[in-house]
């Protein structure tokens, strides 16, 4: 590789993103630096000046800057550092938030769109493009909670949670294709008929891939949703990307008028029980099946939403 092969793929990349950009506005009325501050406001809390010059690698008369406009534009506030002083805390306003999230919006559309235009068995060869390019030139920073993004899924996501938990499942337990079966069976439910003020799916992103999910559908029993299919990738755990998971549909379940939330799992699901017992769950019922091929003790747990606190 000489220098001249990364100059001709910059251009070629730069193109790319220009005509993603080209009629769509994507970040009007803020320039690309602007929507990355809002960005990371928006993903990091608590972030200060310094964070925030450290993470985006800016200058910080020209961060400054920045900063002077949005609080002008009532987009942040700012004041003195719980930890230390002598720092200023960051924080998005309401309107600061709104701003974020369209841009959000805007950006996993015109994503969305390109990756449209790329055939299925393509995609995950990208994705491994990309991950290698970020690999080889020192991408080494260790993931944060604060990296991870909860949103609602996008095109190919529903797939992915099919896929990633029959692959996971058969790997870590040896699940058969059963397994596989009902997941895509509780997926293509959820995809040909659901009801979006009651029914929701979160996908966990972390640095542009998915590395979780979860759903919370509606139940048999009047006033009652069933949490479904919790995932974490390996290689996502320790993020607290679970509990995160398990969080939002307590309060979605909750916040939509629900009485109680349930869910069914497996005793050898260490893990996510641990999670559920963290969030108040009980355990309501054993029983003792073969299922995906192996011999299994479901059981039943409980939430009441009245009684919950997140």
């Amino acid at each position: 590789m000489t220098v001249q092969d990364i100059r001709s793929f910059n251009r070629f990349y730069t193109n790319v993103i220009g005509a993603l950009d080209y009629g769509r506005h994507l970040y009007a009325p803020y320039t690309l630096t602007e929507s990355r501050v809002l960005y990371e406001l928006a993903h990091s809390p608590r972030t200060d000046a310094v964070d925030l010059r450290t993470e985006l690698s800016l200058d910080s008369g020209y961060l400054s800057r920045i900063l002077n406009k949005f609080e002008q534009d009532g987009l942040v506030e700012r004041a003195p550092s719980e930890q230390d002083p002598r720092r200023r805390r960051i924080t998005l306003t309401a309107r600061g938030r709104d701003a974020a999230d369209l841009l959000d919006e805007r950006a996993r559309e015109t994503v969305g769109a390109l990756l449209a235009s790329v055939a299925p068995d393509d995609r995950q060869r990208l994705a491994e493009a990309m991950r290698t390019v970020r690999s080889i030139l020192g991408d080494d920073r260790v993931p944060r909670r604060e990296d991870v993004v909860l949103r609602e899924p996008g095109p190919g996501d529903l797939g992915w949670i099919v896929q990633r938990n029959a692959a996971r499942y058969a790997a870590e337990f040896g699940w058969n294709t059963d397994y596989e079966g009902l997941v895509a069976r509780i997926v293509a439910d959820f995809a040909e008929d659901h009801d979006p003020h009651l029914e929701r799916v979160w996908i966990a992103e972390l640095d542009g891939r998915p590395v979780g999910c979860v759903m919370c559908v509606r139940d048999d029993a009047p006033g009652t949703a069933r949490l479904r299919l919790l995932l974490v990738e390996p290689d996502a755990r320790g993020l607290r990307i679970g509990d995160r998971l398990v969080e939002a549909v307590i309060g979605f379940a909750r916040g939509v008028g629900y009485r109680e939330l349930v869910l069914w799992t497996n005793d050898v699901l260490a893990a996510a029980r641990r999670i559920y017992q963290r969030h108040g769950f009980v355990l309501v019922s054993e029983k003792p099946h073969r299922s995906f091929g192996v011999d299994l003790l479901g059981q039943d747990w409980r939430l009441d939403l009245h009684g919950a606190s997140d």
